[in-house]
């Protein structure tokens, strides 16, 4: 794999504990998100580099920069249609302009002037974002919240096939470490590297809605 791993233990000495924060393996060129589907879909992005067979660019797809979050959604792997568990190398450019249009999936009021506005933004956009709690690896909720955006349109044409750097499997680690989170062994549970993804758009950040320390 081409991840950088860490203990777990080690990595939330370092974390956030409340908040709202993008956490994400990254560096100056690529950001990592995750994605998990069915082996039909998976296998193919996997072994191809892109999203195309039975990947549907008609329906709103959902990313995740949280590793531990996206093992909370697919249960590491285990739900049916989200065997394949996916790491996709995506261009930090792309990524900074799927975070450039986010608009909140509910009309949050501190974030719109009120609903007719956050509603003319949603038809606006071709991505939604969620903050939600974040877990950790037995499914305990975090204060801290995690990011997930979904891509429609023009902006997932994009994703599935120009932003793409690499696509790694990653299912086989998925289950070893899900092994020790099951036997109770957290001290050896591996995890993706992951630091604060910092906004450099003031702007973008502000309306996000990420805290003050994920900001500018």
């Amino acid at each position: 794999m081409n991840l950088q791993l860490e203990s777990y233990q080690a990595q939330t000495k370092r974390w956030p504990t409340a908040g709202r924060h993008i956490l994400a393996q990254f560096d100056q060129e690529t950001v990592v998100v995750y994605q998990a589907y069915s082996p039909g879909i998976g296998q193919f992005a996997a072994e191809n580099g892109y999203f195309g067979g039975a990947f549907s660019y008609s329906r709103m797809s959902w990313i995740k920069p949280n590793f531990l979050w996206m093992m909370y959604r697919c249960g590491w792997g285990r739900k049916q249609g989200q065997e394949v568990v996916l790491a996709v190398h995506l261009k930090r450019a792309g990524f900074d302009r799927i975070l450039a249009q986010a608009v909140h999936s509910t009309f949050i009021p501190e974030f719109h002037e009120d609903e007719a506005a956050w509603k003319k933004a949603v038809k606006s956009s071709e991505v939604r974002l969620q903050w939600d709690p974040d877990h950790g690896p037995h499914g305990e909720r975090k204060e801290r919240r995690a990011i997930q955006l979904g891509l429609s349109g023009s902006v997932l044409r994009s994703y599935g096939r120009e932003w793409i750097v690499s696509i790694e499997d990653v299912s086989a680690f998925v289950r070893e470490q899900h092994a020790n989170v099951a036997a109770g062994r957290l001290e050896r549970l591996l995890t993706p590297r992951e630091d604060v993804y910092r906004v450099s758009d003031r702007a973008v950040a502000e309306r996000l809605g990420l805290d003050r320390e994920a900001a500018p």
